[in-house]
């Protein structure tokens, strides 16, 4: 492509078409890329071409013209301007910075003013999440769903109830917890736990394939071997006549 001349005030397109250049940027000592671009785009374009190689942003991008000794030849400052009327060439580099503001907070420092509201203060307010389901009667608000969860929560501890009765120390069990396999054991305990509301019963399977030894966070319901322990929802226990199983049976002869 030949050189232009032009009227005094426009601006012209000089050299190849393309220009090779090393783009590098001040938040890495490191990043150095060689690209061709067109001497036809406008700085703006090259910006928002050099914002997805380098991360930095578009808007508060400043491109400075490098010659190969470092030295500094121009500014890339006008975005309406085209590329190739600067005095780029082959070999040079273009340093890229982000020169927006940058704020840096620290908001575990004692000097940051923080907002703090009491519960009382919080509940006192008519803007909040909690005042709308108040005044809307939705969750917790609902006396009707309160209601019902009460006398589903009654339902669930009489259930339970009914079925520890049936339930004693030492009968042998069948344990069927849903997704897992079907184990075996002897109860060794049946009432209420510190880590789960409920009913529970503490058994000792006949392998250990169990997550405890009797104790949970360092409270002991009942003694067995590491590993052989374990607590169930008095829901998935069935007592009976369930001996152990010997792994060396066979269903067929």
């Amino acid at each position: 492509m030949e050189p232009m001349d032009v009227a005094e005030g426009s601006v012209s397109v000089i050299n190849a078409d393309f220009v090779k250049v090393f783009v590098s940027v001040s938040t890495s000592s490191t990043y150095s890329a060689e690209k061709s671009f067109a001497r036809g785009i406008t700085v703006a374009d090259l910006k928002c071409k050099l914002e997805l190689m380098t991360g930095a942003s578009a808007g508060s991008m400043q491109l400075t013209v490098l010659d190969k000794a470092g030295n500094r030849v121009c500014l890339l400052d006008d975005n309406n301007r085209l590329l190739g009327s600067y005095p780029v060439d082959n070999g040079m580099v273009i340093f890229v910075a982000d020169v927006a503001p940058k704020f840096d907070f620290d908001l575990n420092s004692s000097e940051v003013q923080k907002f703090e509201l009491s519960a009382e203060k919080y509940a006192e307010r008519g803007d909040t999440v909690r005042a709308h389901l108040a005044r809307n009667k939705i969750g917790k608000f609902d006396p009707a769903r309160e209601e019902q969860l009460r006398q589903e929560r009654e339902a669930l501890a009489l259930l339970e109830a009914e079925l520890a009765s049936k339930i004693g120390v030492g009968n042998r069990c069948q344990v069927a917890v849903p997704e897992q396999p079907t184990r075996r054991g002897q109860v060794m305990f049946v009432g209420t736990v510190h880590f789960k509301p409920g009913v529970w019963v503490g058994v000792k399977l006949d392998e250990p394939c169990g997550k405890n030894d009797g104790s949970v966070e360092g409270q002991r319901y009942f003694t067995c071997p590491p590993k052989y322990g374990s607590f169930v929802k008095v829901s998935y226990v069935t007592v009976g006549n369930f001996p152990e199983i010997d792994p060396f049976e066979v269903d067929e002869i």
